[in-house]
């Protein structure tokens, strides 16, 4: 079982989270990324952009924060953050 847990902050507190499961035996990186769509689909928020320190962060955390810099629109919260909680 693979699970990412996604989360939206606003001022230090915790608005929204979900969990996105999916089995299978697909790539990590595979999952990550559907798991980051379903997440922005639920909160009916765009994909965010990936940038180097996000990748950096998440191959050493299992764990990334989307900021305002990482939308093309105006986000209502401070930032998305996304944490690998399970892995196969």
């Amino acid at each position: 079982m693979f699970r990412i847990w996604g989360k939206i902050w606003k001022e230090n507190h915790l608005i929204k989270d979900m969990i996105y499961e999916e089995e299978g035996s697909d790539t990590r990186t595979h999952k990550i990324m559907r798991g980051l769509e379903k997440i922005c689909c639920e909160f009916d928020l765009p994909v965010p952009v990936w940038l180097d320190a996000n990748i950096k962060d998440f191959q050493l955390h299992a764990r990334t924060r989307f900021r305002q810099d990482h939308f093309m629109e105006a986000i209502p919260f401070d930032y998305l953050e996304i944490q690998v909680i399970e892995e196969d």
